[in-house]
């Protein structure tokens, strides 16, 4: 049997949630796949059913049609009409969208919409905004008047380019994004990616993305947040709007073809696997994951300290690593090598099979790798 259909493919990685919404079900995704999950919200969504400038819109739709309406999120429609229907108005808004033409970003949407008695004129296969402006622009749009049902997250071009062809738009503010009430887990995920200790970030949305990267600058750790990203923690993308704030600053990101939480579980049961360093050492296979070691597909949990000292032996496989480097390794490390000594004793106990790691007497450890591999790693 494979060590994935034993463990699951995520078996060993750790991995980041920065939603705020649907985030137990992302959690669970990716548990069933064997990762280690830390759930840290980065922001957090405030419905506006209390607020001026939904009301404001909504009843100037109401008093004066637009052309076109456009629904972008399920969960944000749903709160307008709820909204609309706590102001005593929900029945005026309902007759107003039923005499225009209404569009649906996606399935979901769509759901929303006939949910409330609605029929969409229009629906994207796609799901993308891109797809959506496109039908918008080649029907041609000078002169409309179109609501667009903001969500939260930057739409890029896509208002300038209405306006730009000489469409009237008009934004409908379903909620806002703000700054989470309990920062200490967001400030706690932070120092976890700083120090390499995740795999992997996901992001479900752009304004999480920002919020991360927004706290890292207060916190004066946004150079230490870029490299880390750039070099090794995986940064995973519910689609490329919420990608934006990322790639701003120069980081790289793998995305679903399908913006869902499952394909964007499956990107990462595919990604991480790849980036793990599979040795053979001691005749076994060794493949070193975030925190955990598969000897022989046979998944051994190691301690923080334990794979700060093999990441750095793997880093040369065969050659022997000084004491003093692999102190300089350990997290919170000190003066004293000998808690060099007590790490390699608790990883070798950790992994389980003896001279996978050879001490060399006076100069350091090694990982044993086997002498056939030895030409292939010696310029490593």
């Amino acid at each position: 049997m494979r060590d994935d259909e034993q463990h699951g493919p995520l078996a060993g990685f750790t991995v980041g949630v920065t939603a705020a919404r649907r985030a137990d079900e992302l959690a669970t995704l990716l548990r069933r796949r064997g990762a280690a999950v830390v759930h840290a919200p980065a922001l957090r969504i405030v419905p506006l059913a209390d607020d001026g400038e939904l009301l404001a819109a909504t009843e100037e739709l109401i008093d004066s049609a637009p052309d076109v309406v456009l629904a972008t999120t399920a969960i944000g429609f749903r709160g307008w009409i709820e909204a609309a229907e706590g102001w005593g108005i929900g029945a005026q808004l309902l007759d107003r969208l039923r005499g225009v033409e209404l569009l649906a970003r996606g399935p979901k949407v769509k759901g929303a919409v006939r949910a409330a008695g609605l029929t969409e004129a229009w629906s994207p296969a796609s799901e993308s905004m891109a797809e959506v402006l496109e039908r918008l622009l080649a029907e041609g749009v000078e002169g409309r008047r179109i609501a667009l049902q903001l969500h939260g997250e930057p739409l890029p071009g896509f208002v300038e380019s209405l306006r730009a062809a000489g469409a009237e738009v008009i934004g409908v503010p379903v909620y806002r994004w703000m700054p989470p009430e309990d920062i200490t887990p967001l400030d706690r995920l932070l120092d976890l990616t700083v120090a390499r200790d995740l795999d992997a970030l996901t992001f479900t949305s752009a304004p999480a993305a920002a919020s991360l990267l927004g706290r890292a600058e207060v916190r004066g750790l946004l150079p230490e947040l870029l490299s880390a990203l750039r070099d090794d923690v995986v940064s995973a993308c519910v689609g490329p709007v919420t990608a934006l704030p990322l790639q701003d600053r120069g980081i790289g990101t793998v995305q679903p073809e399908r913006f869902r939480l499952g394909p964007l579980v499956q990107t990462l049961c595919r990604e991480l696997p790849t980036r793990a360093r599979a040795l053979p050492v001691a005749g076994h296979r060794v493949e070193i994951r975030g925190h955990a070691v598969l000897v022989d597909d046979e998944l051994r949990p190691v301690p923080p300290a334990g794979m700060a000292l093999l990441h750095t032996l793997a880093r040369r496989p065969g050659w022997v690593v000084p004491r003093a480097d692999l102190l300089r390794a350990l997290p919170g490390s000190g003066t004293d090598e000998h808690a060099v000594e007590t790490a390699m004793a608790r990883l070798r106990t950790a992994i389980g099979v003896p001279r996978i790691v050879q001490t060399v007497v006076k100069r350091g450890y090694r990982l044993a790798l086997d002498p056939a591999s030895d030409a292939k790693y010696a310029d490593s």
